[in-house]
């Protein structure tokens, strides 16, 4: 029973060094080592937060592509009625010859404005995918600290985007 005893009497001495061990620690590392702790944590979140940023930044950019080419779309479409419309009109007084150009002139519109679309549609996708590409591989960076080099970043993010683009 005085073992017991002996492990739970309490040492004023000990204690107090204890205590004043423990003073000098927490002085020292609120001193040093906690304000550098908080820095690289802010300065994370903030790398974080500008990544995200930039990523809704390209999502709005490539939404506002896609209403831009749907707009033209629909004025290629309009126009190219309004050109049969009139193709119809000339046809009453010239017929055969008029009805031909008329309808020609509205396939080389349509077609140059779906060409058109479609060549800007392939420009901004790929400008997306770049920049998509670059934001995946600077976040997972940053994120993972993964010991793959930047060129195999790339390459599994572009991999992974053609595999989408194929869904």
């Amino acid at each position: 029973m005085a073992s017991v005893v002996g492990i739970l009497s309490f040492n004023t001495g000990f204690a107090i060094w204890v205590l004043i061990s423990m003073a000098v620690f927490l002085f020292f590392m609120g001193k040093y080592a906690v304000p550098h702790i908080v820095k690289a944590l802010e300065d994370r979140e903030k790398q974080i937060k500008d990544s995200l940023e930039a990523a809704e930044v390209a999502l709005a950019k490539a939404e506002q592509i896609s209403k831009d080419n749907k707009k033209a779309m629909k004025e290629a479409e309009v126009q190219a009625q309004k050109i049969r419309k009139e193709a119809l009109e000339d046809a009453e007084a010239l017929r055969s010859k008029k009805v031909e150009n008329a309808k020609k002139d509205a396939g080389k519109i349509l077609a140059d404005a779906k060409q058109t679309i479609e060549q800007e549609k392939k420009k901004a996708l790929t400008e997306l995918r770049g920049e998509v590409a670059e934001l995946a591989i600077k976040s997972a960076s940053l994120i993972i600290d993964a010991e793959l080099d930047q060129k195999k970043n790339k390459n599994l993010v572009d991999n992974f985007i053609k595999d989408l683009s194929k869904n």
